[in-house]
């Protein structure tokens, strides 16, 4: 092992240990108890900065538009949520930082633009695309049949869903692979996430098995779904793959890891039909190329998760 990759491998074990599942001031409308989760105290990022020597590249600024060319902006419309996707190391009102940022950024400095980044919640951004109050959005978006019908992706990643269960609980241990196992439990996920419209979309098999409905309850904060899942008001969380791998490597979180239950692309959003696209995903095929990407995704630890080249609008995985 070299000894860049021996510091690198040190610093992601210690936010490992340290970052905070989700740096909010607050837990936000839908946490009412007014606690806060544990491991939610703001720490430090990682200090590598591979986008820093990221420049621009002409031949792929040239296919932007040219009034995106012109003005030398884009509108992101952003949803922080946790690590390692993104979240706020120093509390709201400082930068945020997470694999999303360092990639978006990365992005834009191919292109040779500048990324007017609007913080906004998850469900939201996809609705604002298409009314025209962002250019593009993240926030961890899957590739979706249903989200095709409406939205264009370029992807940048590979992630999915999971499950994460409170240390210790004798209810579920197992990896979660079919859904008949969260029959007569509490679940909790993110509001208009792809976790939500699995949920809801499954929920008839309980009593197709002959057994009691599992519940959803839906949370706006990533936050709210964690303080809700240490008080025992949630039996189990469905999430992303790499952020509930994330935080259960944090002893603070006190969560279990339950597995992957479905693979997902994970994609820069767009309004259907958006010039921005084919800009896009050739900007992040550059990164790849040039080991920009490589070396963003060994910072925050999701290696796993590559991708080979960037898709625009590939087929939900099966």
């Amino acid at each position: 092992m070299s000894a860049r990759d021996s510091g690198i491998r040190l610093r992601v074990a210690a936010i490992t240990a340290l970052l905070p599942l989700l740096v909010l001031t607050a837990c936000g409308s839908d946490d009412t108890s007014g606690a806060t989760p544990a491991g939610t105290q703001a720490s430090a990022a990682p200090t590598d900065d591979p986008v820093a020597a990221v420049r621009k590249v002409d031949s792929v600024a040239a296919l932007l538009p040219a009034d995106v060319r012109e003005s030398g902006m884009l509108r992101v419309g952003s949803s922080i949520g946790f690590p390692p996707g993104a979240y706020y190391p120093d509390g709201q009102g400082k930068p945020p930082a997470g694999q999303d940022i360092d990639i978006a950024d990365a992005v834009a400095r191919i292109l040779g633009v500048k990324l007017e980044r609007q913080d906004a919640s998850f469900e939201t951004i996809l609705p604002a695309l298409a009314s025209g109050k962002y250019d593009v959005g993240t926030g961890n978006f899957g590739v979706t049949t249903e989200r095709l019908k409406a939205v264009d992706f370029v992807t940048y990643i590979n992630d999915g869903q999971g499950f994460a269960v409170k240390k210790g609980n004798p209810t579920l241990t197992t990896k979660v692979t079919d859904l008949t196992q969260l029959c007569g439990l509490t679940v909790g996920t993110g509001a208009g996430t792809t976790f939500e419209a699995t949920l809801t979309a499954k929920k008839g098999v309980c009593a197709e098995a002959g057994k009691k409905p599992y519940d959803v309850k839906v949370y706006s904060e990533s936050g709210a779904t964690l303080t809700a899942l240490q008080q025992g008001r949630i039996d189990i969380v469905m999430s992303t793959i790499n952020g509930l791998r994330f935080q259960a490597a944090q002893p603070a979180a006190q969560t279990s890891f339950l597995g992957e239950y479905h693979r997902l692309d994970v994609g820069f959003a767009f309004t259907k039909g958006s010039p921005l696209t084919k800009a896009f995903q050739a900007a992040v095929n550059e990164l790849i190329k040039g080991g920009t990407y490589a070396r963003i995704l060994e910072k925050w630890g999701t290696t796993a998760s590559a991708i080979h080249a960037s898709q625009v609008n590939p087929p939900e995985h099966t």
